[in-house]
Protein backbone atom coordinates (compact mmCIF):
# COMPACT_ATOMS: atom_id res chain seq x y z
CA UNK A 1 0.00 0.00 0.00
CA UNK A 2 1.47 3.34 -1.01
CA UNK A 3 1.21 6.58 0.93
CA UNK A 4 -0.02 9.28 -1.40
CA UNK A 5 1.40 12.78 -1.39
CA UNK A 6 -1.69 13.81 0.59
CA UNK A 7 -0.96 11.51 3.50
CA UNK A 8 -3.52 8.85 2.66
CA UNK A 9 -2.97 5.14 2.22
CA UNK A 10 -3.98 4.31 -1.32
CA UNK A 11 -3.63 0.96 -3.09
CA UNK A 12 -1.74 1.54 -6.33
CA UNK A 13 -0.45 -2.01 -6.83
CA UNK A 14 -2.43 -4.50 -8.88
CA UNK A 15 -0.72 -7.29 -6.96
CA UNK A 16 -1.92 -5.92 -3.62
CA UNK A 17 -5.45 -5.49 -4.95
CA UNK A 18 -5.42 -9.09 -6.19
CA UNK A 19 -4.23 -10.28 -2.79
CA UNK A 20 -7.15 -8.52 -1.15
CA UNK A 21 -9.56 -10.20 -3.57
CA UNK A 22 -8.00 -13.62 -2.95
CA UNK A 23 -8.46 -13.15 0.79
CA UNK A 24 -12.01 -11.80 0.45
CA UNK A 25 -13.94 -12.07 -2.82
CA UNK A 26 -16.16 -9.20 -1.71
CA UNK A 27 -13.24 -6.85 -2.30
CA UNK A 28 -13.48 -7.44 -6.04
CA UNK A 29 -14.56 -4.61 -8.31
CA UNK A 30 -17.21 -6.01 -10.63
CA UNK A 31 -18.36 -4.47 -13.89
CA UNK A 32 -21.96 -3.32 -13.57
CA UNK A 33 -23.05 -4.33 -17.06
CA UNK A 34 -22.03 -7.91 -16.22
CA UNK A 35 -24.02 -8.05 -12.99
CA UNK A 36 -26.93 -5.84 -14.14
CA UNK A 37 -27.32 -6.28 -17.91
CA UNK A 38 -30.37 -4.00 -18.06
CA UNK A 39 -28.57 -1.02 -16.54
CA UNK A 40 -27.99 2.07 -18.69
CA UNK A 41 -24.56 3.69 -18.69
CA UNK A 42 -23.92 7.37 -19.35
CA UNK A 43 -20.35 7.65 -18.08
CA UNK A 44 -19.83 11.37 -18.37
CA UNK A 45 -16.17 11.33 -17.34
CA UNK A 46 -15.38 9.29 -20.43
CA UNK A 47 -16.61 12.29 -22.48
CA UNK A 48 -16.11 16.06 -22.37
CA UNK A 49 -19.74 16.42 -21.19
CA UNK A 50 -18.94 16.88 -17.51
CA UNK A 51 -18.04 19.56 -15.00
CA UNK A 52 -14.37 19.41 -16.04
CA UNK A 53 -15.12 19.82 -19.75
CA UNK A 54 -12.76 17.00 -20.72
CA UNK A 55 -12.65 13.20 -20.69
CA UNK A 56 -10.74 11.73 -17.74
CA UNK A 57 -11.59 8.05 -18.32
CA UNK A 58 -10.25 6.19 -21.37
CA UNK A 59 -13.51 4.28 -21.80
CA UNK A 60 -17.11 4.29 -20.59
CA UNK A 61 -17.18 1.57 -17.95
CA UNK A 62 -18.60 1.32 -14.43
CA UNK A 63 -17.38 -0.81 -11.53
CA UNK A 64 -18.38 -1.29 -7.88
CA UNK A 65 -17.22 -3.60 -5.10
CA UNK A 66 -19.13 -6.86 -5.29
CA UNK A 67 -21.51 -6.35 -2.31
CA UNK A 68 -22.26 -2.82 -3.47
CA UNK A 69 -22.97 -4.01 -7.01
CA UNK A 70 -25.27 -6.69 -5.59
CA UNK A 71 -27.19 -4.05 -3.65
CA UNK A 72 -27.50 -1.94 -6.80
CA UNK A 73 -28.88 -4.97 -8.63
CA UNK A 74 -31.61 -5.12 -5.98
CA UNK A 75 -32.37 -1.45 -6.58
CA UNK A 76 -32.67 -2.13 -10.30
CA UNK A 77 -35.02 -5.06 -9.73
CA UNK A 78 -37.23 -2.97 -7.44
CA UNK A 79 -37.36 -0.07 -9.90
CA UNK A 80 -38.24 -2.39 -12.79
CA UNK A 81 -41.47 -3.25 -10.98
CA UNK A 82 -42.36 0.44 -11.50
CA UNK A 83 -41.31 0.43 -15.14
CA UNK A 84 -38.11 2.28 -14.28
CA UNK A 85 -34.39 1.57 -14.28
CA UNK A 86 -31.09 3.11 -13.32
CA UNK A 87 -28.81 5.25 -15.44
CA UNK A 88 -25.25 5.26 -14.07
CA UNK A 89 -23.14 8.38 -14.53
CA UNK A 90 -20.14 7.30 -12.46
CA UNK A 91 -19.11 4.56 -10.06
CA UNK A 92 -15.54 3.51 -9.10
CA UNK A 93 -13.18 6.42 -9.70
CA UNK A 94 -9.39 6.10 -9.41
CA UNK A 95 -7.92 8.31 -6.67
CA UNK A 96 -5.75 10.21 -9.15
CA UNK A 97 -8.90 11.35 -10.95
CA UNK A 98 -10.31 12.66 -7.67
CA UNK A 99 -7.12 14.70 -7.19
CA UNK A 100 -7.45 16.10 -10.69
CA UNK A 101 -11.09 17.01 -10.15
CA UNK A 102 -10.45 18.84 -6.90
CA UNK A 103 -7.61 20.82 -8.45
CA UNK A 104 -10.10 22.21 -10.97
CA UNK A 105 -13.23 22.58 -8.82
CA UNK A 106 -11.67 23.64 -5.47
CA UNK A 107 -14.96 23.23 -3.63
CA UNK A 108 -15.49 20.47 -1.05
CA UNK A 109 -19.25 20.74 -1.54
CA UNK A 110 -18.90 19.25 -5.02
CA UNK A 111 -15.49 17.51 -5.07
CA UNK A 112 -13.81 15.30 -2.49
CA UNK A 113 -10.51 16.83 -1.37
CA UNK A 114 -7.32 14.80 -1.95
CA UNK A 115 -6.52 14.70 1.77
CA UNK A 116 -9.74 12.77 2.40
CA UNK A 117 -10.32 10.89 -0.83
CA UNK A 118 -13.70 9.92 -2.21
CA UNK A 119 -15.90 6.94 -1.52
CA UNK A 120 -15.92 6.62 -5.29
CA UNK A 121 -12.23 5.68 -4.88
CA UNK A 122 -13.33 2.81 -2.64
CA UNK A 123 -15.73 1.45 -5.25
CA UNK A 124 -18.60 2.17 -2.89
CA UNK A 125 -20.24 5.27 -4.42
CA UNK A 126 -22.43 5.55 -7.46
CA UNK A 127 -23.98 8.48 -9.31
CA UNK A 128 -27.34 7.57 -10.79
CA UNK A 129 -30.48 8.85 -12.46
CA UNK A 130 -33.63 7.16 -13.70
CA UNK A 131 -34.81 5.94 -17.09
CA UNK A 132 -37.97 4.28 -18.34
CA UNK A 133 -37.42 0.56 -18.75
CA UNK A 134 -39.46 0.38 -21.93
CA UNK A 135 -37.37 2.77 -24.03
CA UNK A 136 -34.44 4.07 -21.98
CA UNK A 137 -35.91 7.57 -21.97
CA UNK A 138 -34.62 9.78 -19.15
CA UNK A 139 -37.03 10.42 -16.32
CA UNK A 140 -37.20 14.11 -15.32
CA UNK A 141 -35.10 14.89 -12.24
CA UNK A 142 -34.11 18.24 -10.69
CA UNK A 143 -30.94 18.90 -12.72
CA UNK A 144 -28.55 17.28 -15.09
CA UNK A 145 -25.74 15.22 -13.57
CA UNK A 146 -22.96 17.38 -12.09
CA UNK A 147 -24.96 20.57 -12.45
CA UNK A 148 -23.51 22.48 -9.54
CA UNK A 149 -26.49 24.65 -8.63
CA UNK A 150 -28.80 24.92 -5.58
CA UNK A 151 -31.33 22.67 -7.36
CA UNK A 152 -28.82 19.80 -7.11
CA UNK A 153 -29.56 19.57 -3.39
CA UNK A 154 -31.72 16.62 -2.43
CA UNK A 155 -33.79 18.97 -0.28
CA UNK A 156 -34.39 21.64 -2.91
CA UNK A 157 -38.12 22.24 -3.06
CA UNK A 158 -38.85 24.70 -5.87
CA UNK A 159 -39.58 21.98 -8.41
CA UNK A 160 -42.58 20.59 -10.31
CA UNK A 161 -44.45 17.91 -8.37
CA UNK A 162 -43.62 15.14 -10.85
CA UNK A 163 -39.89 15.92 -10.61
CA UNK A 164 -40.02 15.82 -6.81
CA UNK A 165 -41.86 12.50 -7.00
CA UNK A 166 -39.22 11.02 -9.30
CA UNK A 167 -36.46 12.19 -6.97
CA UNK A 168 -38.31 10.71 -3.99
CA UNK A 169 -38.61 7.34 -5.72
CA UNK A 170 -34.88 7.30 -6.45
CA UNK A 171 -33.89 8.40 -2.94
CA UNK A 172 -36.24 5.97 -1.19
CA UNK A 173 -35.32 2.95 -3.30
CA UNK A 174 -31.60 3.53 -2.97
CA UNK A 175 -31.94 4.07 0.78
CA UNK A 176 -33.92 0.85 1.21
CA UNK A 177 -31.03 -1.17 -0.22
CA UNK A 178 -28.33 0.44 1.90
CA UNK A 179 -27.29 3.51 -0.06
CA UNK A 180 -26.93 6.86 1.71
CA UNK A 181 -27.50 9.99 -0.33
CA UNK A 182 -25.10 12.91 -0.21
CA UNK A 183 -27.59 15.77 0.34
CA UNK A 184 -25.71 18.25 -1.85
CA UNK A 185 -26.21 16.06 -4.94
CA UNK A 186 -29.45 14.18 -5.59
CA UNK A 187 -27.55 11.72 -7.84
CA UNK A 188 -24.74 10.69 -5.43
CA UNK A 189 -25.06 7.66 -3.15
CA UNK A 190 -22.57 5.95 -0.82
CA UNK A 191 -23.15 2.38 0.21
CA UNK A 192 -23.29 1.95 3.97
CA UNK A 193 -20.45 -0.60 3.92
CA UNK A 194 -17.90 1.85 2.47
CA UNK A 195 -15.63 1.85 5.58
CA UNK A 196 -14.75 -1.80 4.85
CA UNK A 197 -12.86 -0.89 1.67
CA UNK A 198 -9.55 0.82 0.91
CA UNK A 199 -8.93 3.72 -1.42
CA UNK A 200 -7.77 2.56 -4.85
CA UNK A 201 -5.81 4.20 -7.63
CA UNK A 202 -5.97 1.54 -10.31
CA UNK A 203 -7.06 2.05 -13.94
CA UNK A 204 -10.11 0.20 -15.21
CA UNK A 205 -7.97 -2.16 -17.27
CA UNK A 206 -6.01 -3.19 -14.19
CA UNK A 207 -9.01 -4.26 -12.13
CA UNK A 208 -10.32 -6.48 -14.91
CA UNK A 209 -7.01 -8.18 -15.64
CA UNK A 210 -6.96 -11.82 -14.62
Amino acid sequence: MADSSNGLSVITSVEEYQQLVEANAGQRLVELVDMIPSIVLDIRYATPDNVLGEAVYPEARAFLREPVAEALAQVQESLEARGLGLCVYDAYRPYSVTVRMYEQIQDESFAAPPWRGSRHNRGCSVDVGLVRSSNGERVPLPTDFDELTPAASSRYGDLPAHVMLNRSILLATMHYYGFINYPGEWWHFDHQRWPEFELLDLPFAAVTAE
